[in-house]
């Protein structure tokens, strides 16, 4: 199981100092080797990179998990086939502790996109803490972005469930 603490609002941080953002911040029941792997690997971002209710379009996941580095994908609303692609630019790449990467449309300018920190800290007794940041966005409990955010960390600590009782 995961707990789960919100902080949104206007917070700063030292990448975006002038963005609004929010935070999410989570424990997940896995070793922090395995919660990264599931961040950086095509296969495995396929299984969880969209809420609850929506889709990864077949295909469509790149990861290339490196500074300078790219990544892209496409969620499908399958009640109507609406597409939602979206793509970024890795800035840091720490293995195991950090991802910062911006997050937006395809065509969209890099530097006008939001951007992403993933912080994950080892806790002891394959339990990981994650903190996970978007600068660019005010948004908070009710919010589309906020709620399909926090939707798709459940659905990533589902995976992480599946994927520690299957190397059991």
């Amino acid at each position: 199981m995961s707990e789960q603490t919100t902080r949104p609002g206007e917070g700063r941080s030292a990448e975006r100092p002038d963005a609004v953002g929010f935070e999410i911040v989570r424990v997940f029941d896995a070793p922090r080797e395995l919660v990264w792997q599931l961040w950086t690997t095509e296969a495995d971002a396929e299984d969880w990179w969209h809420p609850r209710g929506i889709e990864i379009k077949p295909g469509s996941v790149r990861v290339d998990a490196r500074p300078g580095g790219e990544y892209a994908y496409t969620m499908v609303n399958p009640a109507d086939g609406s597409e939602y692609p979206t793509a970024g630019v890795y800035r840091e790449v720490s293995p195991f502790s950090r991802l910062v990467f911006t997050w937006g449309g395809p065509d969209d300018d890099d530097a006008d996109r939001p951007l992403i920190t993933v912080d994950l800290d080892d806790l002891g007794d394959g339990r990981t803490g994650m903190r996970f940041r978007v600068d660019g966005v005010a948004a908070g409990p009710g919010d589309d972005m906020y709620d399909g955010w926090a939707s798709a960390h459940d659905v990533l600590a589902e995976r992480l469930a599946d994927a520690q009782a299957g190397a059991a």
